[in-house]
């Protein structure tokens, strides 16, 4: 690892000027350039697992906007896949898989991990002597809660009711899911890191729908296992959280998990932020549709988030993935600003 990497220098809790950017699903299909390269791929999964393709749509962003770190393009939901859960993706229609009944967990498998995933510690490897030297390479993850969610579900739903009902009929089982994906995912990411990724990420997406009792049993307890598990293999290993929809309870997310950086949505209050702050490095919080907007909506909101948050630890992000919609020239808008921003 190299000092010059800015977004680590942030993760250790220096407040860099100006701040490290990058965008959650900045390879995607807004470009053009990624249209292109998935068409060669039979399928979404394939698209993750064929490391010439997954290495050409990660660098893309890369190479058209000069951001200031790369994550690895891959899902969330090959833990399931490893799993042996018939993972697939549905055109227009999102991701599908064979629901979990609370008899199978008891007999979910032990997946060699290095084989079934080893796809995308090669796409990791590649991936870390084609990056500029100066881009941080994140790994990442989802969180136990939001991948279980999917496989109780077979499917992505609205406010995750299957995940939750599951979870008040067959409590004991369904702890013992999270711990089961905790396990695989905290080993998942540790080859992530042998392979070359600078840090990690790891996603909780449906985190705000639930109670302030089940943040803390399904999310903030398989995090903290998670980074345990990792720090316990990896002691420098440093790692952002983004629990997507928490709000209030994320003001001492930070300290309850373990995680270096707390990743804010765009619905996480000003002052906030700003506590959250006062502990550590945050990442965020640009609303993904001013990615769509562009012009002047654009610059307020930047010149909002830069103003409250650019002066700490700080790595300047969306509070989402970018969306299909969005403009790839508002993104170079976005990159210069946040770059030649200065406080009025």
């Amino acid at each position: 690892m190299t000092s010059v990497r800015k977004l680590l220098k942030v993760l250790e809790g220096e407040a860099v000027t100006p701040p490290p950017i990058w965008l959650m699903r900045q390879a995607g299909r807004y470009l053009p350039e990624y249209r292109a390269t998935r068409s060669q791929a039979n399928g979404f999964l394939d698209l993750c697992y064929t490391p010439d393709l997954a290495v050409e749509v990660t660098m893309q962003p890369i190479r058209r906007f000069g951001l200031d770190a790369s994550i690895l393009f891959s899902d969330i939901l090959v833990i399931p896949d490893a799993l042996e859960r018939n993972v697939r993706f549905v055109e227009g229609e999102g991701p599908r898989m064979d629901p979990i009944s609370a008899e199978e967990i008891a007999n979910l498998p032990k997946p060699e991990i290095a084989r079934k995933l080893g796809p995308v510690f090669e796409t990791v490897r590649r991936l870390r002597g084609d990056l500029p030297e100066e881009t941080a390479l994140l790994g990442f993850c989802g969180a136990p809660w939001t991948v279980a969610t999917y496989m109780i579900a077979g499917r992505g739903t609205p406010e995750q009711a299957p995940a939750r009902l599951f979870a008040m009929n067959h409590p004991d089982e369904f702890l013992k899911l999270l711990d089961a994906i905790s396990e695989l995912s905290a080993e998942y990411l540790v080859q992530q890191l042998d392979a070359g990724a600078d840090a990690l990420q790891i996603f909780d997406s449906w985190a705000g729908v639930l109670s302030e009792t089940d943040f803390d049993r399904f999310c903030v307890r398989p995090m903290k296992r998670i980074v345990d598990l990792v720090r316990a293999a990896r002691p420098g290993a440093r790692i952002i959280g983004f629990a997507k929809g928490a709000g209030a309870l994320l003001e001492d997310y930070r300290e309850r998990t373990g995680v270096d950086c707390v990743g804010l949505d765009w619905t996480v209050p000003r002052s906030l932020a700003r506590r959250i702050q006062q502990g550590g490095a945050v990442q965020g919080n640009l609303d993904p549709l001013l990615m769509v907007a562009g012009g002047r909506a654009l610059d307020e909101g930047i010149d909002r988030v830069m103003s409250d948050l650019s002066e700490g630890p700080f790595i300047f992000n969306l509070g989402h993935g970018i969306t299909p919609q969005a403009d790839p020239e508002n993104v170079t808008r976005l990159v210069e600003r946040v770059r030649g921003w200065r406080r009025a």
